[in-house]
């Protein structure tokens, strides 16, 4: 397990993802009145995991407010089920994605549409998905998409394989879709596959939604 501190209250840690075969990004946030997860993976080495269940049990004894556990697309469903149990937390899922969350997890998530402001200021951003959101952090300017977006291998930005989206949705389709970040003062965006981007992530941004 690999952890990055961006700022006070904003870190991503990275561990292996078994189905995946591949190390996965998740976020950490102290917003106002609460802790926010996104995506979140326990690691399945046992030391890794006993180290990630400390400082998370002395993050939530130390805020001391409520856990809420934020899923981009279903399959990031990972951890959140068990997070939340421990917790007593709150798991939120796109509402068309409800029933897939709640197989996956095993916890009746609270749903949104895209647009909506949640626990802790975040926000639900559309990605041309149903099914998926990427989610923004005013506080510390942060995007955090799910499969939509993915770090290249130049260190930006590039959308995800065409192979990834269902057959009813095109690259195009969530390149509109996420045009509007466009408008975002972004300064991060903490992907989940491949590294993040902090620097000039507004440009990176731009150049991953460029129309071919």
């Amino acid at each position: 397990m690999e952890v990055t501190r961006f700022a006070d209250g904003l870190w991503r840690w990275t561990t292996y993802h078994e189905e995946w075969r591949d190390e996965v990004g998740c976020v950490y946030y102290e917003g106002p009145g609460a802790i926010v997860l996104i995506d979140p993976l326990v690691p399945a080495d046992p030391p890794e995991a006993t180290r990630f269940w400390e400082a998370l049990d002395r993050d939530v004894s130390r805020v001391n407010t409520a856990v809420h556990v934020y899923i981009t697309v279903f399959w990031h469903a990972r951890s959140a089920g068990e997070i939340v149990r421990r917790y007593r937390g709150t798991l939120h899922a796109p509402s068309r994605a409800r029933s897939a969350n709640e197989k996956r997890t095993g916890v009746a998530p609270s749903v949104f549409r895209p647009g909506d402001r949640l626990p802790g200021g975040i926000e639900a951003l559309a990605t041309g998905r149903s099914t998926e959101v990427a989610y923004w952090i005013p506080e510390h300017r942060a995007i955090v998409p799910g499969d939509v977006l993915v770090g290249a291998d130049n260190g930006g930005l590039r959308l995800c394989p065409a192979s990834w989206l269902p057959a009813s949705v095109t690259p195009g389709r969530v390149r509109e879709a996420l045009k509007p970040l466009l408008d975002l003062p972004v300064e991060r965006v903490l992907v989940s596959h491949g590294e993040p981007v902090t620097a000039e992530a507004g440009a990176r941004l731009g150049e991953a939604l460029q129309l071919e």
